[in-house]
């Protein structure tokens, strides 16, 4: 079985869509793999999905082309209560900048929003199968709420998640992603880009998660680009539910896994 790679692009929406297209630019030109766009239906309540037409057939092109659109949050902001303890400021404010929607959110909230958010996706006639929370925060109520949907994956920061009634299978996936908020965070995250290419390569599948911010700073789009380079000469291209669906299957069926391989 080839080693496999999964990239998603996060905060795909309407006020985003220019530094997306322009990320989207940069790795068709490196062999157009598959994607998993993470839409937001309102991001920062900038502007709903179904209000951009031109958005919308924007990413029916995209689905067209072999790419595929997971609910990434509704609004993508933190608007929980305040973080309470040290530890909860750090994970809130500050690691993540106030993006992490569903941290904080209690099940009926996030199931409210997940709905929502599935409801202005699936309503466009797209298939939605995954759902990735902002900043990769979920607390125990969104988790509750997860398995209140006809959704089948989810992810953290280091696994994609099969998610099949009040079950779950794991799927070790770690993830290289960059931060370009500041000048000092752009350089630690080219060194960390150049140095996970080593550290992951015997890693059976990795991801790799691309903001829209990364397409505003040229030094990061250089180090992208040779990162793209080197991951699709050795590894197989795949969407995130493609992914899912070949590991449960072959969990569920191991004598074709065996002889046929994970990925199908």
């Amino acid at each position: 079985m080839s080693a496999q790679l999964c990239i998603a692009l996060h905060d795909v929406a309407p006020a985003t869509w220019p530094q997306c297209a322009r990320l989207l630019e940069l790795v068709d030109g490196l062999g157009a793999p598959p994607l998993t766009l993470l839409v937001v239906p309102d991001w920062h309540d900038r502007g709903r999905i179904d209000a951009a037409p031109d958005f919308l057939r924007a990413i029916d092109a995209r689905i067209a082309r072999g790419d595929e659109v997971a609910l990434h949050g509704y609004r993508h902001r933190d608007d929980a209560p305040a973080p309470r303890s040290p530890a909860a400021w750090l994970r809130r404010r500050v690691l993540t900048a106030g993006e992490g929607e569903f941290a904080e959110l209690g099940e009926e909230d996030a199931h409210a929003r997940l709905c929502a958010g599935l409801d202005l996706l699936r309503g466009r006639g797209w298939t939605v199968d995954g759902f990735v929370p902002p900043a990769w925060l979920a607390g125990a109520g969104t988790r509750r709420a997860l398995r209140r949907t006809n959704l089948r994956w989810t992810s953290t920061h280091t696994t994609l998640v099969a998610l099949d009634g009040g079950s779950e299978t794991r799927i070790a996936a770690p993830c290289l992603t960059a931060s370009p908020r500041s000048a000092w965070r752009r350089a630690a995250s080219r060194a960390f880009l150049r140095t996970g290419l080593r550290w992951t390569a015997r890693a059976p599948l990795l991801r790799v998660g691309l903001h829209p911010a990364d397409a505003e700073h040229a030094d990061l789009v250089a180090c992208w680009r040779d990162v793209f380079g080197a991951l699709l000469r050795d590894r197989t291209a795949l969407t995130k539910s493609r992914v899912v669906a070949a590991v449960v299957r072959d969990r569920a069926n191991p004598e074709a896994a065996v002889s046929g391989g994970a990925a199908g």
